[in-house]
């Protein structure tokens, strides 16, 4: 596990995004995982940034997302296909065919969690997957649970997860109450994870996620088992860490 903190959103986005291009430069037909959430937001706008002066072309790249709301039309402002197009997908040469998101509006989702996972076993190994931290250790939208699922699944969102997500919508009541997401097996069969943390109320659950015991209750502490776990804090959420 690599740990850097950082005194500047400036620098935590430039390295994120030095992180993401690198790779890409290295590998064209990279296979990347991708986040989104407020935390990705400064990473993507610096990947934009690199893209628009010539350091890298995604056209032989895949992505797929973590995760979806059920039941939000792909064009809902709060989808995160919205999210994407509009942060990261808009503004470089990814092939649409190759940028892939759960669709959440699957008349089954059962079957639409079976082929997202099809898909990115046909892509071969992510070698990248992109993650935040919520407030009660999920990563995707794997919540604390007595047992986590491996593949890609429906999950009944928290409490806690609702609520902090109703701040992009007009009221709680308007934030869907399920999503579907890429498992805990699936994210950490990645070669290589990137972990972003930003903010001093998410310090205490970064501590448990990275020097807690491993437990589903805390669904991030598996990373711990990761062999390459790369961590981006700032100040505020690595407050606790030694």
């Amino acid at each position: 596990m690599n740990v850097l903190t950082f005194d500047s959103n400036e620098k935590l986005n430039e390295t994120g995004a030095n992180i993401i291009v690198g790779l890409v430069q290295t590998n064209p037909r990279a296979v990347l995982g991708l986040a989104t959430g407020g935390t990705p937001v400064g990473v993507y706008e610096q990947v934009v940034n690199d893209f628009k002066q010539g350091l890298v072309s995604f056209k032989q790249a895949t992505s797929f997302n973590l995760d979806e709301y059920v039941g939000l039309d792909a064009g809902h402002p709060e989808s995160y296909r919205s999210y994407m197009k509009h942060h990261l997908f808009d503004h470089i040469d990814l092939p649409a065919e190759r940028a892939y998101i759960p669709n959440g509006n699957a008349s089954n989702l059962e079957e639409e969690c079976a082929r997202y996972d099809e898909r990115i076993a046909a892509a071969g190994q992510i070698d990248l997957q992109l993650l935040g931290l919520g407030h009660n250790g999920h990563i995707g939208f794997n919540e604390p649970a007595h047992a986590l699922i491996r593949g890609t699944h429906v999950v009944d969102l928290a409490q806690e997860t609702l609520q902090a997500n109703a701040r992009f919508f007009n009221n709680i009541d308007e934030v869907p109450k399920q999503a579907l997401t890429m498992g805990v097996g699936t994210i950490l069969k990645a070669k290589m994870i990137l972990l972003i943390v930003r903010g001093a109320d998410k310090a205490e659950i970064v501590h448990r996620a990275l020097t807690g015991p491993i437990t589903t209750d805390v669904p991030a502490s598996l990373l711990q088992t990761h062999p390459h776990l790369v961590v981006l804090l700032d100040r505020e959420a690595g407050r606790l860490m030694a």
